[in-house]
């Protein structure tokens, strides 16, 4: 794995990317205490949230190893999952 937390590090996505309904579009990478969030920019409730390991989030969609680098503070996106990634600070 190409994150450097450790792959037991919990972060945030919905059911709807677990159940393989929606895919990850859009990732945060927070500089205040360093949670990743994995979303599918569809509105999300605690009644659609969810927290599973890092690892885990790899093992559903591998092509997150390709923003394994993401600084602190800033956001990834992309349309599809044959999209390239694109990344900002999150301001």
């Amino acid at each position: 794995m190409r994150f450097k937390d450790d792959p037991q590090t919990m972060v945030l996505t919905t059911k709807r990317i677990i159940n393989g309904d929606t895919i990850v579009t859009i990732v945060f990478h927070d500089e205040a205490d360093g949670m990743w969030q994995f979303l599918d920019g569809i509105d999300t409730d605690e009644n659609s949230a969810a927290i599973i390991s890092i690892n885990e989030m790899v093992l559903i969609d591998p092509n997150l190893e390709e923003i394994a680098n993401l600084p602190l503070g800033w956001l990834a996106w992309r349309n599809d999952s044959f999209s390239e990634w694109n990344m900002k600070v999150n301001a």
